[in-house]
């Protein structure tokens, strides 16, 4: 079968002919259906990141949906033929294990969380991570009814968590850079809108969560947020980032790094989605159309979620 690899820092995503996969113990070969395009897939390309996925050539794709092919030995409560999505993991598919930008993928059985019919494939990819991740940054920062939490960037992630923050009766303070999409922010519900994340300095904001990451963005939440606040760090677009000691000294912050969640995370966030509560903005593609949308985004040419639809 042909797959999308990682072949090395700096290097373009590279469509290569390997091996079906075999599930071994405790192992699920799933027929990917749907697979997510997220910037962690940019990370691992531009030398970022590049180091984490292990040995290459790699399969990238840790946003996957699909229905269960085989089932290895130990493996009970799933069925071949089921239609499951796979948690996105640290060890698991797309980084270093083989991931879904491939017609199959081998997952450990716990990753795996039933998909209703009443959720797509693709919206189901969008939970494994971009809902996962977004909606447990929201919980490590305690955000409940009538906090006032602010969130950069309106992407895959950022646009999920407004809508969690919404359904949690938080107030909330959007800073989306692209402003052609503010108006669709703004559909979302009672938010506001602004291109930078200072322009609420006034507002004495409890959380800030970053879900852009470009190192300015993590600077001026921590200049932005209010006394004894919380930022919450979840984009990576950049290695690092120039913040001022003094104030997260002085204001007594807190800084914390959130990354993926747990499959109870991404369950709670497709059990919303069958209720019609919450639902990504996604643009689908074909398989082929894979490394020219990771291009893309790594332009800052793509808005929503980007999911390949795979046959």
């Amino acid at each position: 079968m042909k797959a999308w690899q990682v072949i090395g820092a700096k290097k373009p995503l590279t469509l290569n002919e390997v091996n079906p996969p075999t599930a071994g113990p405790g192992q699920v070969v799933i027929n990917v259906k749907a697979a997510g395009i997220c910037h962690t897939d940019v990370s691992y390309l531009d030398g970022t990141l590049t180091h984490y996925v292990g040995e290459l050539p790699r399969t990238l794709g840790h946003e996957i949906a699909g229905t269960i092919d085989s089932l290895g030995e130990g493996v009970t409560g799933l069925s071949v033929g089921q239609r499951v999505v796979a948690a996105a993991d640290v060890d698991g598919p797309g980084t270093k294990m083989h991931g879904g930008f491939a017609s199959q993928v081998l997952v450990p059985a716990e990753l795996l969380v039933p998909l209703p019919d009443e959720v797509s494939f693709e919206q189901g990819a969008t939970a494994t991570d971009a809902g996962m991740t977004s909606m447990h940054a929201l919980n490590l920062g305690e955000v409940r009814k009538g906090t006032k939490v602010g969130i950069i960037g309106a992407g895959g992630l950022g646009s999920l968590a407004i809508q969690f923050a919404l359904g949690m009766g938080a107030e909330v303070y959007v800073a989306e850079i692209n402003e052609n999409i503010h108006d669709n922010i703004r559909k979302y519900g009672n938010v506001e809108v602004a291109t930078s994340i200072t322009e609420f300095a006034d507002k004495d904001l409890e959380v800030i969560v970053d879900y852009a990451g470009f190192g300015t963005t993590t600077a001026e939440a921590i200049e932005t947020v209010g006394m004894g606040g919380t930022v919450i760090q979840v984009g990576l677009a950049r290695e690092q980032a120039n913040i001022s000691a003094q104030s997260v000294v002085l204001k007594k912050l807190r800084y914390l790094g959130s990354l993926g969640g747990t499959p109870e995370d991404v369950a709670n966030v497709i059990s919303l989605m069958a209720e019609g509560k919450v639902k990504s903005d996604v643009n689908t593609l074909s398989f082929d159309q894979i490394g020219d949308t990771v291009e893309k985004l790594a332009r800052g040419e793509t808005t929503g979620r980007s999911v390949a639809l795979i046959d």
